[in-house]
């Protein structure tokens, strides 16, 4: 399955609507690690001028979503064993907490929405589809964290997962998975019971397992 943008309001400025595409891409992985981009390239798919692209490069470069070397090549970026150790440790931090303060309000909807987006990430598997993996995936972490009425802690994250997108897609090939994660199960059940300690455990493990991997 191709990924597809989402479209945007057309009345969005043009260089935030190359901005938050492009990062959108970044963080579900629809962009390998490494792959380069050149900003006539990006301003000639959104047919814009070079002003707009480069300011959405720009803003994705300050937020470590692509990475510009000294002879202006712009690429998403490759990330070391030490930086992927980093960004596993940041999510080991930040997730459980979200975790935690969203479960006092985690109603009946919230967890059948993350079951149900559950069987969403099981559906991509079967199609072999690794961006909707890497997106459905977010989307079920981003569902319950959203509860827990943290929004400088859920952009911290964000921009973690937006730094780790590229590989997130590498990881996901590489494993090869035939079906969604036991710990989303752990978590949904975790949910159910109001069982902080088994959520966080859940939470923390789901978060950095896979990343870790990738340096074993």
């Amino acid at each position: 399955m191709a990924f597809r943008d989402r479209p945007l309001d057309a009345t969005i400025p043009a260089h935030e609507r190359v901005y938050r595409t492009l990062r959108s891409r970044v963080m579900h992985g629809a962009l390998e690690p490494g792959a380069a981009l050149t900003l006539r390239g990006i301003a000639s798919e959104f047919d814009v001028s070079m002003t707009p692209a480069r300011e959405a490069v720009r803003r994705l470069v300050a937020e470590g979503a692509l990475k510009m070397s000294s002879s202006g090549r712009v690429s998403t970026p490759e990330l070391t064993n030490e930086r992927i150790e980093e960004l596993a440790a940041l999510r080991a931090l930040l997730e459980p907490e979200l975790a935690s303060r969203a479960l006092p309000r985690a109603h009946f909807a919230l967890i059948e929405r993350m079951q149900a987006i559950n069987t969403l990430i099981e559906e991509t598997i079967v199609k072999h589809d690794a961006v909707g993996y890497v997106r459905t995936n977010l989307e079920f972490h981003r569902t319950l964290y959203l509860r827990a009425q943290a929004p400088a802690m859920l952009a911290l994250i964000e921009t973690v997962w937006l730094q780790s997108g590229p590989t997130m897609r590498a990881l996901y090939e590489r494993l090869q998975r035939r079906t969604a994660t036991e710990n989303h199960k752990k978590i949904i059940a975790a949910l159910r019971a109001g069982d902080d300690p088994g959520l966080r455990l859940a939470i923390r493990i789901d978060a950095t397992q896979g990343l870790r991997m990738l340096v074993s």
